[in-house]
């Protein structure tokens, strides 16, 4: 048995009137030390309070989250906008790419009791980073050492996204190296937050790279949108034996849609998306609990890609759209309390096959749409009782398209070609120049938007054409056209 150092103190000091002031001093030096101590200690004690644990827990061939030590399963969005939204659908995470603004998406979301995929954004060989320069490695690295370092603690954190999409026409493997750096340090001073990253689909050579170069990768994660049905089937055939996650799906990509004769990709209606997120939902990411730990869907936002509409599940204006709708209905097992308008049908030219609607320069079109409101997926109500705001416009097909989700130039809009803009049936003056265009609708009811979009090629009037029809109805320039 160790004696206490007070024990010594008095021996060494017995009977000496000196001692009295050393006891004295000896209390105050031990009162002034065991404070500090205490309050380092309560100090310590509050953040780990303030750190929820995420663990992955298997048993047998199951595996799950357990957050807390209560088992969590993640009905995620990708996006930090619109976060009360998330909450009413029955959301209960979100995902964000990188840190920019991560303290304060940590904290709005910490907030509403959601949680976080915090996003490290490691930098791609397509941007024309060099995973062979060691010293630009190794400053990525620290970087995101002090970016560990600093959230860690956050109670709203749930897991390390550490790289998005690296794969992505990519030829240098190193890169997962360079992922296993991460993950080893977020393991070394992080026990509560798993590790994961993401792959531009599933293939059997990523597998196999990142369980070799990347052992410190607890949860693999999968961007996928037209072939998720795939994932579940192949995960394990490819040789990934652990838990995983869809970080990204939604409705088919526009590099796996059909397309027109003139290669425009042809985007499914948000009538269509609300069918996908639905069912893909059920048959490919609920349907597979004992491995997939959850999915987060994109985008829960908006954003330029190939068109306006392709992956945002709100507006230009932040109106959210039909989809939303199904995910409502998955994530809580009821139907919306007020639901979107559905797109019946649209037609361009008297005209559904948007493979190829070609159109006069100059000429005047017929354009309609068809519209309900949508109560649940398989029970439309007519729109007698619904008042829809119908809105068109006509674009330049982009000129800006890029892949992997790379920001993009907002499309052209071509003003004054529409007449009758705010009904369910219009007229269209085809423009001038000859070329590939959309004309996009949205038909707006209870705040919620339902919209579709048709591809059409313009054909240059040829000599034998004559003059245009517009011209001669009543000589009306563009704009007063547009108003009638």
């Amino acid at each position: 048995m160790t004696n206490h150092p007070l024990s010594s103190y008095t021996k060494a000091h017995s009977g000496n009137a000196p001692a009295i002031v050393g006891i004295t001093n000896y209390f105050k030096s031990r009162i002034n030390f065991d404070i500090k101590t205490l309050f380092f200690i309560l100090l310590l004690n509050f953040s780990v309070c303030l750190s929820a644990q995420t663990k992955v827990v298997r048993k047998g061939e199951h595996y799950s989250f357990y957050r807390n030590g209560a088992p969590y399963y993640v009905k995620g969005l990708g996006g930090d906008v619109n976060l009360d939204r998330v909450v009413a659908i029955g959301g209960n995470s979100i995902r964000i790419w990188g840190v920019e603004n991560a303290q304060q998406v940590l904290d709005e979301a910490q907030k509403r009791g959601l949680t976080v995929m915090l996003g490290l954004w490691l930098q791609h060989e397509r941007h024309g980073f060099n995973y062979s320069d060691s010293e630009k490695v190794l400053k990525q690295l620290n970087y995101f050492k002090t970016i560990i370092d600093k959230y860690k603690n956050h109670p709203a954190l749930l897991m390390w996204g550490i790289g998005n999409e690296l794969d992505l026409n990519y030829t240098n493997t190193k890169c997962w190296n360079a992922v296993q750096d991460i993950a080893k340090y977020a393991h070394a001073v992080d026990p509560n937050h798993p590790t994961s990253t993401v792959t531009a689909g599933l293939d059997s050579s990523e597998v196999q790279l990142i369980k070799k170069n990347a052992p410190d990768v607890d949860v693999y994660c999968v961007n996928t949108y037209g072939d998720i049905a795939n994932v579940p089937l192949n995960i394990a055939k490819f040789g990934w034996d652990g838990p995983y996650m869809i970080t990204e799906w939604g409705p088919n990509g526009y590099w796996e849609s059909p397309n027109t004769t003139w290669k425009a990709a042809i985007e499914q209606t948000s009538a269509e998306k609300k069918r996908v997120f639905y069912d893909r939902y059920k048959n490919y990411i609920d349907a597979n609990k004992e491995k997939c730990l959850g999915s987060y869907a994109f985008l829960w936002g908006m954003k330029q890609e190939y068109t306006e509409t392709w992956f945002g599940l709100f507006t230009k204006d932040n109106l959210p759209t039909e989809p939303i709708d199904a995910l409502e209905m998955v994530f809580t097992g009821k139907n919306p309390t007020l639901p979107a308008p559905t797109v019946v049908s649209m037609t361009l030219n008297n005209s559904s096959d948007n493979k190829d609607i070609r159109l006069k320069a100059e000429e005047i079109y017929k354009a309609d749409v068809v519209a309900e409101i949508g109560v649940n997926m398989d029970n439309l109500v007519e729109d007698s009782n619904h008042a829809f705001v119908y809105t068109w416009k006509v674009l330049s097909e982009s000129s800006d398209k890029k892949s992997g989700g790379d920001a993009e130039e907002e499309a052209q809009e071509i003003h004054g070609l529409i007449k009758h803009g705010s009904r369910s049936a219009i007229e269209l003056r085809a423009p001038k120049v000859e070329g590939a265009y959309r004309i996009f609708v949205k038909v707006t009811s209870n705040g919620k938007v339902a919209y579709a979009n048709i591809p059409f090629w313009v054909e240059k009037r040829a000599e034998q054409d004559g003059q245009a029809r517009w011209i001669e109805f009543k000589k009306k320039d563009m704009r007063s056209f547009n108003e009638q």
